[in-house]
């Protein structure tokens, strides 16, 4: 797993966009300018930040050494994934879009209906 893997996979996500807006050493994905993702670009081994439901993320917590609370964020809703190789690829792919929907669940009925014409016309 590679930071220009996981780049282009949230890219690639409706309605998202990148910035830096804390420094220029973490770089976060935004659906809808709501936070769904992000990573510190001088972490070795990679670390992600993903939203996760807060039973699910108690599982995962349980289940992998490489998922713990969200460092700097919300411990109950987010997960801080080490990227050492604990964690399967397509449950790190399964995480991020869970993470995604979360957040695009929680948009608002105005912003929602924004974001299913930039999929209609993507």
């Amino acid at each position: 797993m590679d930071i220009e893997f996981f780049r282009a996979y949230c890219l690639n996500k409706v309605g998202t966009t990148e910035e830096f807006p804390f420094d220029d050493k973490t770089l976060v994905f935004k659906v809808m300018d709501k936070v769904y993702a992000l990573c510190r670009l001088e972490s070795d081994p990679m670390q992600v930040n993903l939203k996760c439901d807060p039973d699910r993320a108690e599982d995962l917590r349980d289940s992998y050494t490489s998922v713990i609370p969200g460092y700097h964020m919300n411990k109950k809703h987010w997960n801080t994934l080490v990227m050492d190789g604990d964690i399967p690829f397509g449950l790190f792919k399964e995480l991020i879009d869970h993470s995604y929907e979360l957040v695009c669940n929680k948009l608002s009925k105005k912003t929602k209906l924004i974001l299913v014409k930039k999929y209609e016309e993507s």
